[in-house]
């Protein structure tokens, strides 16, 4: 008798026990599978080195900056907690170096998903090793159209896509045209054999002519080229009325703008496609010679969106140069990956894609960027923000870039200057 009281008394403790435990996972859901998760290692493959360093280094500022923000605010809530943790890479601006380093933060590093590349040339081939391990490769930054047109299910793309910011650049620059009487008459396309230059100019290309320009130079260049020199005699000889530029190497980019007011280019207006014109290093060391040229841009610091103004200034309070549009981009890029993690629930790799595909995002840090973030079945950013432009003008004695155009996102009391007419000191000789 005294056994089979024991015996059903043991197994109403089991019992017990097991609805503890199952009440106990229901009550906590996805937290309780994820109890075990300290960290989120996320792998960040930038240009820490080589031509694109200057802007390796902002990216690797504003993705700090928000992982730190992110962390201290309590992490990924639905992972227990679990705190971001960058790992970095760096690409040296080799396609080749950034596949490698792909391959050693997955299969070594372990990491969740992989961030990157800056350069779009890097971003093709080092997203193909995430697409084999069936982990997530996001691009913030780069724009070129093939990189989400390869039909890849683990790549997803933030920044606006090269055509539709050329499409944005090319409206803009008829828009001032018509504004002055359709002045413009040449175009001259200047650009680094680079996918970021080459993807640029096809759509620029197409695009001029639509508007019935005629181009009098076509040049591609070698964007680790040492002397500028020859591109500059061309550009002075062709005599266009308007100059664009596709370009992401800054000591070229830089040789470029200098040698052109040294050899007294001035057409009606130089306009750049972001790239190294939107990089603080730019105007630091460009100065004068950045004097009217127009950028095109989906965030400037100056512009009036939600948490712009807080960010950018903190951005430069503790790093000591301006937070740039592709900056920007890495920033809000972080917060996308918390929203998408804190859907997930899990580190699983299904889990995290899909909950990317899923995204659409209204509220928070990412509407600096846009009102909604979502990815189109591409796995793309469907819009181009809200594309603005910018033109380097004397501010108070300074250079800075300010936003000019479209009118309602200008900076209150400037508008763009174009035809523009060096009427700066800069030019007086």
């Amino acid at each position: 008798m005294k056994k089979g009281w024991f015996g059903k008394s043991l197994q109403l403790c089991v019992a017990g026990a097991l609805l503890l435990g199952l009440a106990g996972w229901v009550g906590t859901g996805r937290s309780a599978i994820a109890a075990g998760v300290s960290e989120v290692k996320i792998g960040l493959i930038l240009p820490l080195s080589g031509g694109s360093a200057p802007q390796g280094a902002q990216s690797r500022h504003a993705s700090e900056m928000a992982v730190e923000e992110i962390n201290a605010a309590g992490g990924i809530k639905s992972l227990g907690g679990a705190k971001l943790k960058l790992v970095f890479a760096d690409s040296q601006t080799k396609p080749q170096v950034a596949v490698s380093e792909a391959e050693r933060l997955l299969a070594q590093e372990k990491v969740a998903l992989l961030v990157g590349a800056y350069n779009s040339g890097i971003t093709l081939p080092a997203s193909e090793v995430a697409e084999r391990y069936k982990k997530v490769w996001f691009a913030p930054v780069s724009s070129d159209i093939s990189i989400t047109r390869r039909g890849f299910k683990y790549v997803f793309r933030l920044a606006e896509n090269s055509e539709t910011r050329v499409q944005a650049q090319l409206e803009f620059i008829k828009a001032l045209d018509v504004q002055a009487g359709k002045k413009i008459r040449t175009v001259a396309l200047v650009y680094e054999n680079t996918t970021m230059g080459q993807g640029n100019a096809i759509v620029q290309r197409k695009m001029v002519l639509q508007n019935g320009w005629k181009i009098v130079l076509d040049e591609a260049y070698d964007g680790n080229a040492a002397d500028m020199s020859p591109v500059i005699a061309k550009i002075k000889a062709a005599n266009p009325d308007v100059i664009i530029t596709a370009n992401s190497f800054m000591p070229t980019t830089l040789m470029l703008v200098k040698g052109l007011k040294e050899q007294k280019v001035r057409p009606m207006g130089i306009f750049a496609t972001s790239g190294s014109q939107s990089d603080p290093d730019f105007l630091a060391n460009a100065g004068d010679a950045a004097l009217g040229t127009f950028d095109v841009s989906a965030w400037d610091p100056d512009v009036n969106r939600p948490f712009s103004k807080e960010v950018a200034k903190k951005f430069e309070k503790r790093f000591g140069v301006p937070l740039n549009n592709e900056g920007s981009k890495d920033y809000v890029g972080i917060y996308v990956v918390k929203d998408v993690l804190e859907r997930a629930g899990s580190l699983d790799s299904e889990k995290i894609r899909n909950a990317f595909a899923a995204t659409r995002i209204t509220k928070g840090i990412p509407q600096m960027y846009s009102k909604l973030v979502q990815f189109d079945s591409t796995g793309t950013f469907p819009g181009t923000g809200s594309m603005i432009l910018v033109q380097f003008l004397r501010v108070n004695g300074k250079v800075e870039r300010v936003t000019v155009f479209p009118k309602d996102s200008a900076r209150p009391g400037y508008k763009a200057i174009f035809p523009y007419n060096y009427k700066d000191k800069a030019y007086a000789n």
